[in-house]
């Protein structure tokens, strides 16, 4: 499976166009990565708690997209963008959608 943020594959065709496809996740922040970043946040830096938090979360995402285009057929996805919104006070949604396209032999 071809992924990418272009509109286009490099030296291929798009034959059809299959439509949306969309992997999400809903993460919460740990008491633990809390207490952590807040202390973090006292002297400042990287909080790398929640940067591995976000990592996963953007693979987790990436992957539930990937199947859902495979389940469409397709042989790539094309202008992926990645989104994120507050669902909860500690919680977040990663979502991830492209477009799922079946390409020229």
């Amino acid at each position: 499976m071809i992924l990418t943020t272009c509109d286009f594959v490099p030296n291929k065709k798009i034959k059809e166009v299959l439509g949306l496809a969309l992997g999400n996740t809903v993460r919460a922040k740990s008491f633990a990565k809390d207490f952590t970043a807040a202390l973090k946040n006292l002297v400042g830096g990287e909080i790398s708690e929640y940067v591995e938090l976000l990592r996963e979360a953007r693979s987790q995402a990436l992957f539930r997209m990937e199947e859902e285009a495979k389940k469409l057929g397709a042989d790539a996805v094309i202008n992926i963008r990645f989104v994120t919104a507050s669902v909860m006070q500690g919680a977040a949604e990663l979502l991830a959608y492209g477009t799922a396209v079946k390409l020229e032999d």
